[in-house]
């Protein structure tokens, strides 16, 4: 028995191959491993992967569920990241800015789950980074520990710039076109650059996000992605909430959740 990233409880099989549950109604168990088999055909998937983004994008997992926080600059020697999801550990994320030479002007949050947001206020204090999130999930910062599982305190945070999912911020050097891509939470946002998209909790390496939470809605989470696949070409890199890094095109021919839109 396990705690998911909401809180709730499930049994977990050998089978269980650890990425988030849809309400889709499949078991973990019967998502399919990814499609790079062995380990040349994954070098390779990476190699593909590293030569779409001309960004330089780090990825650390962080907090109890090891929730996918990005440093993203515009190449690897810029002094200037923004940081997406700091979900915990905020002192370590400050000690890995340190080890890129980098300092953090931003701070993007993709929703107001409490796994994405434990190391904000922490980080945003320690950097004087302004903290960019939907308006419409501000409340889940602001009181934090009204949502979070039992055990769980976090330090809530009042956020800077508050996004309605049609904007384009030029942040560190870099131009970022927000994206209003609800489903698995009501105002949830994408944040895409160069290529790059950070989908937050929306859609996963070989998975979706979970649609059985207080304003999550299949239909809407499926048009979402929807809306994604029509506007961004297929090699567009997902850098996702958990799990490992995908493409859009990857995602819509392979994904068993998204089989819906390939009909």
């Amino acid at each position: 028995m396990e705690h998911d990233e909401h809180g709730a409880c499930r049994l977990v099989g050998t089978e269980d191959d650890r990425r988030a549950r849809s309400a889709g109604g499949l078991d973990l168990a019967q998502v399919p491993a990814l499609h790079c088999g062995d380990l040349k055909g994954r070098r390779e998937a990476a190699v593909r992967l590293k030569r779409l983004v001309s960004l330089a994008v780090n990825r650390f997992e962080l907090g109890p569920i090891g929730t996918n926080c990005y440093v993203v600059r515009g190449d690897d020697s810029a002094a200037e990241a923004v940081v997406v999801d700091p979900g915990a550990e905020a002192p370590r994320m400050l000690e890995e800015l340190g080890a890129l030479g980098a300092r953090c002007t931003a701070i993007l949050v993709t929703h107001g789950h409490w796994d994405h947001l434990g190391g904000v206020a922490d980080l945003a204090e320690a950097t004087g980074a302004p903290v960019h999130m939907a308006e419409e999930e501000r409340v889940l910062l602001e009181d934090v520990n009204s949502f979070t599982p039992p055990g769980i305190e976090l330090r809530p945070y009042t956020p800077d710039v508050l996004l309605q999912g049609d904007e384009r911020l030029e942040l560190a050097g870099i131009s970022f076109q927000i994206l209003r891509v609800p489903g698995h939470s009501p105002a949830h946002l994408a944040y895409y650059a160069d290529g790059a998209l950070f989908s937050g909790d929306l859609v996963f390496a070989g998975s979706v996000g979970r649609t059985d939470l207080p304003g999550a809605d299949w239909d809407v989470l499926v048009e979402s992605i929807r809306m994604l696949a029509d506007r961004f070409p297929p090699e567009t890199v997902v850098y996702s909430g958990h799990g490992p890094k995908s493409t859009l095109g990857t995602e819509l021919a392979r994904n068993p959740f998204l089989a819906e839109l390939r009909a």
